[in-house]
Parts: C-alpha cells; structure tokens; sequence
C-alpha cells in the first residue's frame, strides 16, 4: 500500500486557499496514486489506453470536487479512488451499451442512390421534339397519351372526328419517332 509522504502533508497544510488545497490535494493524489491507479483501470478498460486516462482524470476531478470530504488516511484515499474509477466504467460500459453501434459510413457512400437525372433527360429530349410537330399532331398526341382520353373523347375535346384523331395520332408518332431516331 501506497503511503503519503511528509512532503505531501506538508503541501496541503501550507496552502492557504480553500481551492490550492484541494488543486494540492490533487496534485498529491496524482502523484502518489497516479500509476498504480492508471494501471487498474487500465485493466478494467480491456487496455484501452484513452478511455482509461479520461477515466483516472475524472477520478481526480471527482476528488477535486469532493475534496473537504475526503478521509485523508492513505489506504482509505486509494479505496475510495478505486471505487470511484470502477464506478465510472461502469457508467461508460453501460452507455456504450445503451448507445447504438456506430456504422462505417465508406460502404452507404458506394450505395447508388437512385437518380432522376435519366428520367429529366428523356423528358427534355421528348419535349424538344414534341415541339418539332405541327400544333395539331401535339394536340391529338397531348389528349391521346398525355391526358389519358379515348380516340372518341379526345375528339369531342377537339371538335374532330374520331377517324382524324387516329390519323394524326399515327402520324405524330411516326413523325417524333423520326425525330428522336435523327436526334441520337
């Protein structure tokens, strides 16, 4: 067991401040139990080397804070020290546990992502040449296909016979089929 030496007793007496105390305290605590801590949590942390330094840090910070009410006895300084760091892996296992896993972002980046680029493209091709058509042709073609209407209704919304519908509806796409095939 760790014994505090005289010059550690001496420090903390001659601090006149409250808050020198316990930054003497600390500063004591550290180097007295310091390694001997550090290598126990280090054991409780599966040798992760940084959570086990923030977890010594935040032991001493809980010392800091707790200072006044320390036992100043060195085997009970060391216990409660032990008892605190055991405490906080504790706390740390539990909210890692809690927490869900983290995801590497590398294989969500090569994920495709569907892409309306084709789709707008054709759109604008088609449109283009849409406009390469006479108004009647684009009329028989935008009530036939676009609006979704029947050769008789189509007609009675053009005031055409349905046989003229047909016939322009034939040669519309016969026409925007050429266009589309001279496009490429």
């Amino acid at each position: 067991m760790c014994a505090v030496s005289r010059r550690s007793r001496i420090d903390l007496a001659g601090a006149d401040d409250v808050s020198d105390r316990h930054e003497a305290l600390v500063r004591m605590l550290y180097r007295e139990f310091g390694g001997a801590l550090f290598g126990h949590v280090l054991h409780l942390t599966g040798n992760d080397r940084q959570w086990a330094e923030d977890v010594v840090q935040e032991t001493l910070v809980r010392a800091w804070r707790n200072a006044d009410r320390l036992d100043r006895e060195p085997g009970m300084l060391r216990a409660w020290l032990y008892t605190v760091a055991r405490r906080i892996v504790i706390d740390g296992r539990r909210s890692h546990s809690a927490r869900p896993k983290e995801v590497d972002a590398a294989p969500l980046e090569a994920m495709p992502v569907p892409d309306g680029s084709e789709k707008s493209l054709s759109a604008m091709v088609i449109a283009d040449a849409l406009q390469g058509l006479s108004a009647e042709h684009r009329e028989a073609l935008a009530e036939t296909y676009l609006r979704d209407r029947t050769v008789n209704e189509a007609a009675a919304v053009l005031g055409i016979p349905p046989g003229t519908v047909k016939s322009r509806v034939y040669y519309a796409l016969r026409a925007l089929r050429q266009q589309l095939r001279d496009g490429e």
